[in-house]
């Protein structure tokens, strides 16, 4: 139940975030603002590390992960927030919203089946494909004008 109520949380953030991160970059450059949001997510990290991590869970501990590519999650957070910032302003919140949960549904679901970057393999699911399915043609509805 709490990783629904989490995960739901994380979406009403995500959609926040975009509208501010648009708004921003309306009276700047995408990138100005995807630095100056990265720059403040460090921040508040950096605190909370602090605060609650240090001297617990040593930084040197990133060296030693095992998959490096695993260490590129900054990187692709910059272009997340950078097309994130793009599609709402072509598409509005909603729409790219919506766009963009459809999108996630679809790549996490093939990382799972392939059991990509370590997650455990799942079977196919043909009730799963037309989850997806009836998603796509949600949106197709909400795009229709």
């Amino acid at each position: 139940m709490w990783g629904f109520l989490i995960a739901m949380l994380s979406g009403a953030l995500m959609s926040v975030q975009g509208v501010f991160n648009t708004g921003v970059t309306k009276e700047s450059g995408p990138w100005v603002t995807n630095s100056f949001v990265q720059l403040t997510g460090f921040a508040v990290c950096l605190i909370f590390y602090l605060f609650r991590e240090f001297g617990k869970v040593p930084v040197g501990d990133l060296l030693r992960v095992d998959h490096k590519y695993m260490l590129l999650g900054g990187v692709i957070g910059a272009f997340i927030t950078l097309t994130v910032i793009k599609s709402m302003a072509e598409l509005g919140p909603a729409k790219a919203i919506l766009a963009i949960v459809i999108s996630q549904t679809v790549v996490g679901y093939l990382i799972e089946v392939f059991g990509l970057f370590g997650v455990e393999k799942v079977p196919f699911s043909v009730t799963k494909l037309v989850g997806i399915l009836v998603a796509i043609a949600g949106l197709v509805v909400f795009k229709w004008e």
